[in-house]
């Protein structure tokens, strides 16, 4: 698993339970924000479209919501100008 230097991914409790589930935890070099671009882009993106101004009832709401919206975002029914209008499947292959 790759993030960067937050305080929360060097928190030892953090750590056991990831080699405990045998994750190996990868860290960017501090200072070097390129290395996770795509997964900040993505949570930016996230927070934007399903999170802010949005109530959920439970945390289980709020865990379907997630499934749906990461399979909005990777499946067929999301489209990009970047892709030069396809989906990101229609692109990837």
């Amino acid at each position: 698993m790759h993030s960067d230097q937050g305080w929360q991914y060097q928190m030892k409790e953090y750590q056991r339970i990831l080699k405990k589930h045998n994750i190996l935890q990868s860290m960017l070099r501090k200072g070097n924000c390129l290395d996770n671009s795509i997964m900040e882009s993505f949570f930016g993106r996230l927070k934007v479209e399903m999170f802010y101004r949005e109530n959920y009832k439970s945390v289980n709401e709020f865990i379907n919501r997630l499934e749906k919206y990461i399979d909005y975002y990777n499946n067929n029914k999301r489209v990009l100008l970047k892709t030069k209008g396809l989906t990101p499947i229609q692109y990837r292959n």
